[in-house]
């Protein structure tokens, strides 16, 4: 059982969830779903994604909407907002959480590897916002979240396309919310710190490493996916209504 507050502006409300079928997004899809709100979630994970909403809608007020798509296609982030419209009006809530932190080598890197890391892990986060705000700009509300991440902050050296992309989100955050603000909509960032998916633990986590990290941050223990969920939810609620143009960092206090 979910250990959230409540937040009663969330029931029936549109939300919009990019990268949403696994990891960080998976538990984001979970949490606005036991929220009571209408959830649409797109990815590229197909079978993780079926079986995510599968399993949440058998205690759900609303099924979560899994729509399959491949985020560096521009129409087709166009054609999937307008399927989650379809099914349940207007989104008044959008979460940019979708990326593809690859580790790859600044001289190794080609300008094909470049565009299509930023085609991931940035363009998506603008024209994802492209596609609801004309619905939210007539509602005269919403709220748009983008998920960008501590390690531009870092000076890590072994992914500088996805550091750069993830700084990038920040100053789009700051200009979205500098456009959209005048028509009630707000917009913040969250910068998580490392995040213990299953992805992570696969690829990349070692006991010295995440050591490491734990000893560098206020809080000891690692971050999971399910510590995400809580800022998200409060950016999304009415008890966020005059926050906007923020970077919130949930990282344990590492920073």
């Amino acid at each position: 059982m979910s250990t959230h507050p409540r937040y009663p502006d969330l029931v029936d409300a549109a939300v919009l969830i990019t990268g949403g079928g696994t990891g960080i997004g998976a538990a984001l899809t979970e949490g606005f779903v036991d929220q009571g709100a209408k959830v649409a979630f797109i990815d590229i994970a197909q079978a993780a994604s079926e079986a995510l909403a599968l399993r949440l809608a058998e205690n759900a007020r609303h099924a979560p909407l899994f729509i399959h798509a491949d985020l560096t296609d521009l129409d087709a982030i166009k054609r999937a907002a307008e399927q989650a419209e379809q099914a349940h009006g207007p989104a008044t809530v959008l979460v940019n959480n979708a990326a593809f932190d690859d580790r790859h080598e600044l001289l190794d890197m080609s300008g094909e590897y470049w565009d299509n890391n930023q085609a991931i892990n940035l363009r998506p986060v603008a024209f994802a916002a492209k596609a609801v705000a004309p619905g939210m700009i007539a509602a005269g509300r919403g709220t748009i979240i983008n998920f960008t991440s501590t390690s531009y902050m870092l000076n890590i050296g072994a992914m500088p396309s996805y550091t750069a992309a993830k700084a990038g989100i920040v100053g789009l955050t700051k200009g979205l919310a500098g456009r959209l603000g005048p028509d009630g909509i707000r917009v913040n960032a969250i910068a998580p710190g490392w995040v213990m998916t299953e992805r992570q633990k696969k690829l990349w986590v070692t006991d010295e490493g995440l050591a490491a990290m734990i000893d560098r941050q206020c809080l000891k223990r690692p971050i999971e996916p399910e510590d995400m969920v809580g800022p998200c939810l409060f950016l999304a609620s009415s008890a966020a209504a005059m926050i906007t143009a923020q970077v919130l960092i949930a990282d344990g206090g590492m920073m």
